[in-house]
């Protein structure tokens, strides 16, 4: 499956209080500006944010014994406790 490549622009003229709005919003959810603007102009154009892919993450877990004994452990019911 061929994917398409997002395009690029370059946008000059943003007004100061849009840059100072954009710049807030994306230090408060800790984004990039980029991927503020890209989901702010998602969300007026289209009506949302584009999906998130992470067909990329598909197949890459790998065993941790470790980890599995964490889970585990966490798992337990202290039945003295669950009243």
């Amino acid at each position: 499956m061929q994917t398409e490549e997002p395009a690029q622009y370059t946008v000059r003229g943003i007004p100061r209080e849009v840059d100072r709005a954009l710049r807030k919003k994306a230090a408060q959810l800790k984004l990039s500006l980029n991927q503020v603007v890209v989901d702010e102009l998602t969300r007026a154009t289209i009506g949302r944010t584009r999906k998130s892919d992470f067909s990329g993450l598909v197949g890459q877990w790998t065993p941790d014994p470790v980890f599995d004994e964490v889970i585990a452990s966490q798992r337990q019911i202290d039945w003295d406790r669950w009243k």
